[in-house]
């Protein structure tokens, strides 16, 4: 029997290509006993996978849609859900667990484009690139003397959640001359030293960070972890960037700091709730970046998740244990006569 991999049609773009460009899907065509298309047209616009769809496949490469307890119902040669991405907020994780499927996510494919746009955004306020380009448009040349942009030679970097992501972006700002601290209270400490980043607590970061940059994931303990107390506790000429996820932030309470100017400017790929209301306060701020969670979407990340997701799969095709497993007690091997290729 072939092992079957379903990818989500959500890939696609309205000419039937995929919208990612190369995500690697050609080595799914390499491996004997390995088929791969894309789901069914009926599961077009919908939110959550359905059961009878999961049902006859052993892998799925998922973007968007939702994978829950209901789409597992019956979806008994399932071996695996793999998440284009590193957030898994669309699976349901425990219920994989319990039907012994395995989750993975792609950090090795994210881990660059993730910490360079995060790097791009910080860049772009402290030159002030968004009315510097409208000087330009609306013939006001002459007024450039009055938007003087911030330097960060010399200035205090802080990064809060230093994991994955974190820890590349300290990477890629250490030639800048910046301080850089990190809050996690998960970080290596050896790792951190040998780096050249301080640990430090979140306060403590906040009260010196010139520039603040998001990075954590969302958990019960981030939710809401940058509220109004800890926006107060930032300088009034600080930055803040969040590539990270939008709950992490208080929104209104953002709204409220960037519209007082008790912070100079922020710059958000993530908000709480996607997309923000037309008519969200946020968004007629000028001293506010957005994008609409795609600031680091390249060639490079679709390849690099493309190829990790595409990976695991093909690990658990052969009966190895991926590397980048969200739910590693659910794996278990296949019997030597099961797999691709047997």
């Amino acid at each position: 029997m072939a092992f079957r991999v379903g990818i989500t049609r959500d890939f696609r773009a309205p000419d039937g290509s995929i919208g990612w460009g190369d995500i690697g899907l050609s080595a799914l065509e390499q491996v004997p006993g390995v088929e791969w298309e894309f789901l069914p047209t009926e599961t077009d616009g919908l939110d959550e996978l359905p059961a009878e769809v999961v049902a006859a496949y052993d892998a799925l490469l998922v973007l968007t849609p939702r994978v829950t307890a209901a789409s597992l119902t019956g979806a008994n040669r399932l071996r695996i859900v793999a998440r284009f991405g590193v957030g898994y907020d669309n699976v349901d994780v425990a219920a994989c667990t319990d039907a012994g499927v395995v989750v993975t996510i792609t950090p090795d494919g994210v881990r660059r484009p993730v910490a360079v746009s995060a790097l791009t955004l910080l860049l772009a306020l402290t030159h002030r690139v968004r009315v510097k380009d409208q000087l330009v448009r609306t013939g006001r040349w002459e007024d450039k003397l009055d938007h003087l942009g911030v330097g960060v030679t010399g200035r205090t970097l802080g990064v809060v959640g230093w994991g994955n992501i974190g820890q590349e972006v300290s990477r890629v700002c250490s030639p800048l001359g910046m301080r850089r601290l990190a809050a996690d209270p998960y970080a290596d400490a050896a790792a951190a030293v040998r780096a050249g980043v301080e640990l430090v607590d979140l306060d403590e970061l906040l009260d010196h960070s010139d520039f603040v940059i998001l990075t954590c994931a969302l958990t019960q303990h981030t939710r809401g972890l940058i509220d109004a107390e800890r926006l107060a506790r930032m300088k009034p000429s600080a930055f803040l960037v969040n590539v990270a996820r939008g709950p992490v932030v208080d929104q209104p309470a953002l709204t409220r700091a960037l519209a007082e100017r008790r912070i100079a400017g922020a710059a958000l790929d993530v908000f709480d709730p996607e997309p923000p209301s037309p008519d969200d306060a946020l968004l007629a701020l000028d001293n506010v970046l957005l994008a609409p969670h795609a600031i680091a979407w390249t060639d490079e990340l679709a390849l690099g998740n493309g190829r990790s997701a595409v990976q695991a799969i093909l690990d658990v095709a052969a009966g190895r244990r991926p590397t980048y497993v969200v739910n590693p007690q659910a794996w278990a091997p296949p019997a030597p006569s099961e797999g691709a290729g047997r």
